[in-house]
């Protein structure tokens, strides 16, 4: 068995060593809110926080992670409180199919963490994931309404 800091708790999984982060969290740890969508960390579906950076879970096996702390997006809402991101979400109508967005909100959650103010340039560069609604706008507005509020 092997321990990994997950959303603050030390849960236990007996998967290979080599195995993506993301299958760790998504079967063998019942957290489905992190999303697969391409398997090369190009799409951002995945995207979870290691030790507070925003980073694409299918591409990290699991051994590496060691002790770091990862926060999965069942973690952001506090006793079913949203926190400012996930009300601008839902308020600027960010989420059309919604499979994306579990990944878009850590992205954003990170990037505000780093940046409490961001530029249109910081959104740009911190928000590579893919969304293929198109919700970019909305994104974007909604992470300046967060920023602000």
């Amino acid at each position: 068995m092997a321990v990994l800091n997950v959303n603050g708790k030390a849960l236990n999984h007996n998967a290979d060593p080599r195995t993506p982060l993301l299958w760790v969290l998504r079967e063998q740890l019942g957290l489905t809110g992190t999303k697969y969508g391409c398997g090369i960390a190009q799409c951002g579906s995945c995207t979870v926080h290691i030790d507070g950076v925003a980073t694409r879970s299918c591409q990290v096996p699991v051994n590496s992670v060691g002790n770091r702390k990862v926060v999965t997006i069942e973690a952001l809402a506090a006793n079913g409180t949203l926190t400012k991101l996930q009300k601008a979400w839902v308020e600027f109508d960010v989420p059309q199919c919604g499979y994306c967005q579990s990944g878009m909100v850590m992205a954003a959650t990170a990037l505000l963490a780093a940046k409490p103010k961001p530029t249109d340039a910081d959104i740009d560069a911190a928000m590579t994931n893919i969304c293929r609604c198109g919700t970019y706008q909305e994104v974007r507005a909604a992470i300046h309404a967060a920023a602000k509020a």
